[in-house]
């Protein structure tokens, strides 16, 4: 087995037992707030070289702060503006080597160097973005990628349950 082999397989299992900690921690919780809340606290706790990981929700016709680990953020981002706008408007994840090469960057943290930004979908609509920076260019590869949107869509499944079981509780 290669060394990069190794990694891609390390990579892997890493993100499987992360979303596997995802789901049991939000599995009986319907309160999207406090799930976001503890998603960023457990992505921000196990990934490595990353300075911030946080939700910005989608309110009003552009994105505004949600649950978040890491220092100040941003409060307001435009839709289509930034990284996490263009996330939003293009219901596509942004994954940027270098932040200060993309059209538009807001540079919340100066020391952000690389970006991923995933969007998180309710019926067909995006509804909020998960947002993980890091100081180091190209932190995140297409592993990354995949494993973290798993875990959106873990997120993305709870929402659609709990909404179902919300619409039920009110019918009767």
């Amino acid at each position: 087995m290669t060394n990069k082999t190794k990694q891609l397989n390390d990579k892997t299992e890493f993100y499987q037992n992360l979303s596997a900690q995802v789901k049991s921690l939000i599995s009986d919780e319907a309160d999207p707030i406090a799930n976001m809340a503890n998603i960023s606290a457990l992505l921000f706790d196990a990934l490595e070289q990353v300075n911030w990981v946080g939700f910005y929700r989608v309110l009003d016709g552009q994105l505004v702060l949600g649950p978040f680990q890491g220092k100040v953020a941003c409060i307001r981002i435009p839709l289509g503006i930034g990284v996490c706008g263009t996330a939003a408007q293009t219901n596509t994840t942004q994954r940027i080597d270098d932040v200060h090469q993309f059209e538009g960057h807001i540079a919340c943290d100066a020391a952000s160097n690389s970006e991923i930004v995933i969007p998180v979908q309710l019926k067909g609509d995006t509804i909020a973005v998960l947002d993980i920076d890091s100081t180091e260019f190209k932190r995140f590869d297409q592993n990354d990628q995949n494993g973290l949107e798993a875990i959106v869509q873990i997120f993305e499944q709870n929402l659609t349950e709990h909404e179902q079981l919300l619409e039920k509780s009110q019918l009767k």
